[in-house]
């Protein structure tokens, strides 16, 4: 061989040493950039954890809040709110009767005929119509009578298509009236507003009787129709589920939002000394979201949200379990991901967009089974316009959905527990305790649920059960059933309207 062939031998080998060099240390990079990836998933499931030791933590956290909500005004994060609520709908009613539900941008009339017997709510025998109708821009920020005019106004139609809609009859009507904003309740028909939200600001309304405000606005349009019930959508989730069945003892929203209600014995509700109801009880509106403890797994995701919501360090537990917040909770993961490695090429913009990936898309991505994952990478194109998203970065974006998702259900779960362990329902003798669990017999006992996130997202539901079964244990479990409602905030009102005729 001559001295050029051997040149010529000896550059090709440099320059393939040189190629194989490059990419040996490409895939090192890339190796190491994954490597961020899992130790940023790494901390999520430990900054995540609800082993079941953890929940109990919780469990024991909520009834002593709960303890001490209603030992006094401002002695909790847990509001305990009296509803004044002591007569739960049994089944028995009889007669035609209203709800107006005013949840925000628009306001819902509903007429439900209930024939006795528990007779007229099941799918097949029911008689309620609804009518839905938009909240007109300008009265969210005028004034108290104009809005409840228009709200009046609305009813009086609704009204007038009965029978032959020829004229209204001269029978007075029982209407409950669902007002889901803050309200300081002074009896079952009155309550003070504290403060709009959900983009209404009517100045002259704060401070005031929402009821008697509507009561006038009903009395200006001609119409006999008397307010029986002020509650809010928790409220009217049990007074549902106790008409279904007389062992229902709590109710749940797990939703965009979540609260809880329940029915707490008169003599444990020591701000009030000295209140006496025909029952003996009384449903206290627990405003849950607010619940906090230090044995909550929170996150730097979680407390960062917190901090650029605004409503920072107010409404802990919302944040960890409600629709509002989980996709949102996804999305600064995949974020962090994003900017410590290349997973999915330079950082799109739109990953930076709060809440721009909802709930419902979070949980189209966690059960998708197809074997490439086309749905997650669906979802990522059209949300954050990321294409082309390697199959082993989709699989981590469901294990991050995963996390986030088994973290809400426990904790709810643990919420729930919580309450049966105030009422002395979880089977361990309440909150003091005292017996063991062989020594008691576990009453049957149902928590009305109502809500999308429990309703329609199946893993979500599937880990809260697991944990409850965890907590309680299995053989105390059985005895507690977590029945689905629909239109507590509806129909449930107007079965308080009939509870609380006149």
């Amino acid at each position: 061989m001559g001295r050029g062939a051997v040149g010529v031998a000896v550059t090709v080998a440099v320059a393939s040493c040189a190629v194989a060099a490059m990419l040996v240390g490409k895939r090192v990079r890339g190796r190491k950039k994954w490597r961020k990836v899992v130790n940023v998933l790494r901390e999520l499931e430990e900054g995540c954890d609800t082993r079941v030791e953890r929940l109990k933590q919780v469990v024991d956290a909520m009834a002593v809040e709960m303890h001490a909500g209603l030992a006094s005004e401002g002695g909790s994060k847990l509001k305990m709110l009296l509803t004044f609520v002591d007569n739960l709908p049994s089944g028995t009613e009889r007669g035609t009767y209203y709800a107006l539900h005013l949840g925000g941008t628009n306001f819902r009339v509903l007429r439900v005929r209930l024939g006795g017997q528990q007779s007229s709510i099941s799918d097949h025998e029911v008689e309620h119509e609804v009518e839905r109708q938009p909240i007109p821009q300008h009265l969210m920020t005028s004034t108290s009578e104009d809005l409840f005019d228009f709200i009046a106004s609305s009813l009086k139609e609704f009204i007038a298509k009965e029978g032959d809609g020829s004229e209204i009859s001269s029978d007075r009507r029982e209407l409950g009236f669902t007002f889901s904003f803050p309200v300081k309740q002074k009896s079952v028909s009155s309550g003070i507003l504290i403060k709009w939200t959900k983009g209404f600001s009517i100045v002259n309304m704060v401070g005031r009787d929402v009821a008697a405000c509507l009561q006038d606005a009903l009395k200006r349009k001609g119409l006999d129709v008397r307010v029986a019930a002020l509650v809010n959508d928790t409220v009217g989730t049990l007074a549902l589920g106790h008409y279904h069945d007389a062992d229902t003892v709590a109710a749940i929203i797990i939703g965009t939002g979540t609260n809880a209600c329940y029915l707490e014995r008169i003599d444990s509700i020591i701000k009030c000394q000295g209140l006496l109801t025909t029952s003996g009880r009384m449903v206290v509106n627990m405003e849950w979201g607010n619940f906090w403890s230090s044995h909550l797994p929170r996150t730097v995701y979680d407390i960062d949200l917190d901090a650029e919501s605004p409503n920072p360090n107010d409404q802990g537990f919302e944040k960890m379990i409600s629709g509002m917040y989980l996709g949102d909770i996804v999305r600064r993961v995949i974020l962090r991901m994003s900017l410590e490695s290349d997973m999915f090429g330079p950082i799109p913009p739109k990953l930076s967009d709060p809440f721009i990936l909802r709930t419902p898309l979070m949980a189209a991505m966690h059960d998708d089974d197809s074997p490439d994952l086309r749905e997650v990478a669906r979802i990522l194109k059209d949300i954050f316009e990321i294409p082309d998203v390697p199959l082993k970065a989709r699989k981590i974006v469901v294990k991050v959905c995963d996390v986030v998702t088994r973290r809400a259900g426990r904790l709810a779960a643990a919420g729930i527990v919580g309450i049966l362990k105030k009422i002395g329902r979880d089977g361990s003798g309440g909150i003091t305790g005292g017996r063991n669990r062989s020594d008691m017999k576990m009453k049957r006992t149902v928590v009305a649920i109502e809500g999308g996130l429990y309703s329609s997202y199946t893993l979500f539901r599937e880990y809260l059960h697991e944990a409850l079964e965890e907590i309680m244990g299995e053989d105390i479990a059985k005895h507690v059933i977590l029945r689905v409602t629909e239109d507590g905030s509806g129909i449930g009102t107007a079965l308080l309207a009939a509870s609380y005729s006149s």
